[in-house]
């Protein structure tokens, strides 16, 4: 480090920048290297006095040079940062092109399901239909347990197919739900009929409380929750009693669902409730299921806002119920409901009954089910063939599908057209339809509605509703 200035230094004595004295002596090499000696140290000294004193924290060209390297290791940094970001986004808009591929193929299988469920349920149905028919024959017992078998078989491809065309609804947000104020009765009474006789079958007893309670709910879901505890009672109970009551709650009526089977341990609880669970069989029981159906309760109780309960204790029993809030004075007032209680004579007799379908199969099973009642069936898939068909007769009774083919006019319509040219025909449309839109179109209508297929007791409900629809409008 060169020094220009001629100035010592403040502190330093002046004699060690002047040169030796002369004495008329050449210097000799010792006296030269001890002067290159002392004037190092010199140098040293000042240039650490300059380096101390020109940074407070330390010599500037290291503070320059550490300054420096963090910069560097900075840049670096940062580019790193900016290459593992960029390659963020791009795995991101790859796992987002890949949810949205993912979640159309679901919305596609569900529309899928939804689409093909009218097509397979038809079939189904007849099938259906048909067995209920034979089981009202007088067959010898040979027969009669081969009808037995039919029936069985058709429940299980029918729970099969229903479980998951259900759950791939529920799952993709597509089925909704049709609110209206009913009667609680018209629900449970039916529900009782049917689960008397199946509890009389496996030898368990079946106690009803009914209420004349009306509540606000969707009808049909609601009747797949309180379906889905009866049949599980029923599934886990080998011997002893169910119960089906209600109870008044200061916000809702308790419906509840009781036995006395083998009862839930408390670690499986909630695991129940969860996809392809199911608690173990009953020894000897062979029903087939998926596990999906407190499943399936579970969705729907969360969009009914339903809350669900379940008390249990091994060995001695199990209480499943679900919370409906009450309907308002107003909508239970104004909404037209059916008594669902039975009747001392039977209105079926001799009484007119339409059927419209577009499938040949369910036409026929209907009039095999429907002339076993004692009714006077006229069954086409169009109007004008009824018509014909009739010899002037006025029909009592009008069973539609909703969906008769392409280019025509749907069920709803076609009622409400033979309803004007007919007035107080009563009306029921059976339909696989489960759309919430196609079941508030049809209360709005002021018709009756009905899910295809018609299991072995859904006749027996269809037979009451008609029952009842007669002894209310009867035939003029």
């Amino acid at each position: 480090m060169a020094c220009t200035s001629i100035r010592p230094l403040r502190g330093w004595p002046l004699a060690l920048f002047q040169p030796p004295e002369q004495h008329g002596e050449q210097p000799t090499l010792a006296t030269l290297q001890e002067e290159n000696r002392r004037l190092r140290k010199v140098c040293q000294a000042l240039m650490a006095r300059v380096e101390s004193g020109g940074s407070p924290s330390g010599a500037p060209y290291a503070a320059f040079e550490r300054s420096v390297l963090l910069a560097e290791q900075v840049r670096e940094r940062t580019d790193a940062l900016h290459r593992a970001l960029d390659e963020l986004g791009r795995v991101n808009a790859r796992l987002l092109a890949a949810n949205a591929q993912a979640e159309a193929a679901n919305l596609s299988k569900t529309r899928f399901l939804a689409a093909v469920s009218h097509d397979l349920l038809q079939p189904l149905n007849a099938a259906r239909l048909f067995a209920s028919a034979l089981e009202s024959h007088t067959l010898p017992d040979a027969s009669q347990a081969l009808v037995g078998h039919i029936g069985r078989s058709l429940k299980d491809v029918e729970g099969l197919l229903g479980t998951l065309v259900d759950i791939s609804r529920l799952d993709a947000g597509v089925l909704h739900a049709d609110k209206a104020p009913f009667a609680v009765s018209t629900l449970l009474d039916a529900l009782a009929e049917e689960y008397r006789q199946v509890a009389a079958v496996r030898g368990l007893s079946f106690h009803y409380v009914a209420s004349r309670a009306w509540v606000d709910s969707d009808l049909a879901l609601l009747a797949r929750v309180v379906r889905n505890f009866l049949s599980n009672a029923v599934r886990y109970t080998e011997q002893g009693h169910l119960l089906l009551g209600c109870r008044r709650r200061t916000n809702g009526l308790e419906i509840m669902v009781g036995d006395t089977g083998t009862g839930i341990p408390e670690a499986q609880r909630q695991a129940i409730f969860l996809e392809f669970r199911r608690a173990s069989q009953p020894q000897g029981d062979h029903s087939r299921g998926l596990g999906l159906g407190l499943a399936i309760v579970d969705r729907i109780s969360a969009m009914l806002e339903h809350p669900i309960a379940l008390t249990s204790r091994p060995g001695r029993g199990s209480l499943f119920s679900v919370l409906v809030p009450y309907a308002g004075a107003a909508g239970a007032a104004s909404a037209s409901g059916v008594d669902a209680g039975w009747w001392h004579e039977d209105p079926l007799q001799g009484c007119v009954v339409w059927v419209v379908d577009d499938d040949p199969a369910i036409l026929a099973g209907m009039q095999a089910l429907l002339g076993g009642w004692g009714c006077r069936v006229r069954a086409a898939a169009t109007v004008s063939a009824l018509e014909a068909a009739s010899d002037g007769e006025r029909p009592a009774v009008l069973l539609v599908d909703y969906h008769l083919g392409e280019h025509r006019e749907n069920g709803i319509d076609l009622a409400a057209r033979l309803r004007r040219r007919y007035p107080g025909l009563a009306t029921v449309v059976i339909t696989a339809n489960h759309e919430a839109a196609v079941k508030r179109a049809s209360r709005e209508a002021g018709l009756y509605y009905l899910l295809k297929p018609l299991k072995p007791l859904k006749p027996l409900r269809l037979k009451m509703l008609l029952g009842t629809l007669l002894e209310n409008h009867p035939p003029g």
